[in-house]
């Protein structure tokens, strides 16, 4: 993919594609049964999407991703964040 492409996506949502690809790359080398990972993930995503996600959702979320081990349904996710 060309540099432009990438200018564009970053233009519509403001977070810099370093910061994308950084958190593609913990989120595919993570352990999804290690609640301190998990937890670091769910609050680089709120810190991206520039959501404020509260403790009590932080640990719904962390609770129910820890439980499903490696399978993150990212609808269950959006469901629980309101969206």
């Amino acid at each position: 993919m060309n540099d432009s492409f990438f200018k564009k996506i970053e233009s519509k949502t403001g977070v810099p594609m370093e910061e994308v690809f950084a958190l593609a790359n913990a989120i595919q080398h993570a352990n999804f049964n290690d609640e301190r990972q998990v937890r670091k993930i769910v609050q680089k995503v709120g810190k991206l999407a520039k959501k404020n996600v509260p403790q009590h959702m932080e640990d719904e979320l962390v609770k129910s991703i820890v439980k499903n081990g490696s399978s993150v349904n990212i609808n269950d996710i959006q469901k629980m964040m309101g969206n």
